[in-house]
């Protein structure tokens, strides 16, 4: 990746979301997930010269990167600094009613994957942070040094699915009491320790399981997914689309249900949008994601 503002984040299957979406001109769109403006910028280019998009994230660095990106589309966009979960209070006070369109990005971004200092990955020695919205009160640190072991052994196995659950909340418990558990690589020798040789994983780094969780627990991003979900159809016209990109099975599983289970969706996608062979080799990250659609009937 690049070092340049907007070169470090590269959003997946953006053709495939402006496809479903069917953006127009003279209508209203929500990008619950702004990020660099990947999806953004697309549909606006899509639905020139009058289409606006709504953009909303909760990470003040994106935000900044996004506004500088996207400026040339004027009040086209307005950027929310907040929660897609919280979706519908804040289109209220925009005085929006209703939009024709609503895209989800639910990837960690690279731009907080790859930052030293936001504590998400253990590639570099950080702070266990975690947040994604610095407005949050509680980082990684304060939940690793709050919670009991049962508590934190059910975060590794329901938001990590981590089979050594146990055993590793026994050893965070154990190490905390001699040192608070403080930085990214702490943590990671921590768990690397706690499991068995025989049971490291061979693809993936021993810890990024653990890492999931705690991130997934510190933003309580599984709740939001399920409020915004319930929510959106109030917001949503007719015929409207949502469009959503997961990137583990925790979410996709929640996506799935909630279209399928809802009156208010007429499921697009019987089998989720992945990614073909050439975007993946472009951009790694996108072997993960999948793409569900959904209509508002």
């Amino acid at each position: 990746m690049g070092g340049r503002p907007g070169d470090e984040h590269v959003s997946v299957l953006v053709d495939e979301v402006v496809e479903y979406l069917q953006p127009a001109p003279g209508k209203i769109y929500v990008d619950g997930t702004l990020g660099l403006g990947g999806h953004t910028r697309r549909v606006l280019d899509a639905s020139a010269p009058d289409g606006r998009v709504i953009g909303f994230d909760w990470d003040e660095e994106a935000i900044a990167l996004a506004r500088q990106r996207l400026a040339p589309y004027g009040e086209r966009l307005r950027i929310v600094h907040a929660n897609y979960a919280d979706l519908a209070a804040c289109l209220a006070e925009e005085g929006i009613m209703a939009v024709h369109g609503l895209v989800l990005d639910l990837g960690v971004s690279s731009l907080q994957l790859d930052r030293a200092g936001r504590g998400f990955s253990f590639q570099t020695d950080a702070p266990l942070d975690m947040r994604m919205d610095r407005r949050l009160q509680e980082t990684a640190a304060q939940l690793i040094a709050r919670l009991s072991a049962e508590e934190l052994a059910d975060i590794f196995y329901n938001f990590g699915e981590e089979r050594q659950s146990r055993r590793i909340a026994a050893h965070l418990v154990e190490a905390r009491k001699k040192q608070p558990v403080a930085n990214t690589r702490q943590l990671a020798e921590i768990v690397a320790r706690a499991i068995p040789r025989k049971f490291h994983p061979p693809a993936i780094h021993v810890a990024t399981k653990v890492f999931q969780a705690l991130r997934i627990a510190v933003n309580r991003e599984l709740h939001n997914l399920v409020k915004v979900l319930a929510e959106a159809p109030a917001v949503l016209v007719p015929g409207a689309r949502m469009c959503v990109l997961t990137f583990h099975s925790l979410e996709d599983r929640i996506v799935k249900q909630a279209f399928a289970g809802s009156r208010d969706y007429k499921v697009l996608t019987r089998k989720p949008v992945v990614s073909g062979r050439e975007e993946i080799l472009a951009n790694p990250r996108a072997r993960s994601a999948k793409l569900r659609v959904a209509e508002r009937v």
